[in-house]
């Protein structure tokens, strides 16, 4: 086993004990999931209510610049919903065609801190907006991140910032050694992802 494999293994260990670390912190905090639904102890609901911003105290305490630019924010969501639409078509008609598995996008897109009922309907629609957003820019960039794998799983000759998680075990930028049978090899391990 490489450096670089012993170094991603210990990062998959590190963020499993993290997802483990996490959970227990949600216990700590007082809610369970089931399913897709996240259910508060009693308690922690009353509490959550107690907390919340009414619209007029949350509106009076918000800074003006955030009322002049919410329309700049908000019409992101045009190109966001654009490249969704896009990237989603150009997944479901080509990703089959090259044999490589469609990424879920349930799993990149949630939607889930709108229930939380400590936060006004302002707030709710700012966690709806984020969540999109950042959702549909992770799941298209592990579309993406397939794409390159299929097509070019070769390493920049300088370093990146913000490479996915499929970078590391590209080819290194020269290495020509079995480059078509390693490229054979990186294209059916697509074949076989959920």
């Amino acid at each position: 086993m490489s450096r670089i494999e012993q170094l991603l293994q210990q990062i998959r260990q590190l963020e499993e004990e993290l997802l483990l670390e996490l959970n227990q912190r949600s216990q700590v905090i007082g809610f369970t999931i089931k399913g897709k639904r996240v259910e508060f102890e009693r308690s922690i609901r009353l509490a959550h209510k107690r907390l919340k911003y009414g619209i007029w105290r949350w509106l009076f305490g918000i800074r003006p610049i955030n009322i002049i630019t919410a329309p700049i924010i908000y019409a992101m969501i045009v190109p966001l919903v654009l490249i969704d639409v896009l990237v989603s078509f150009y997944q479901y008609t080509c990703f089959p065609i090259y044999g490589i598995s469609r990424v879920k996008r349930d799993h990149y897109i949630v939607f889930d801190r709108h229930h939380l009922s400590f936060l006004n309907i302002f707030e709710r629609l700012h966690c709806l907006y984020c969540s999109y957003g950042n959702g549909v820019v992770a799941y298209i960039r592990e579309i993406l991140a397939r794409t390159e794998q299929y097509f070019c799983p070769i390493k920049h000759a300088r370093k990146v910032l913000g490479t996915h998680e499929r970078y590391y075990q590209f080819i290194e930028y020269g290495d020509a050694t079995d480059y078509h049978q390693r490229l054979q090899q990186f294209r059916k391990n697509l074949a076989k992802e959920e």
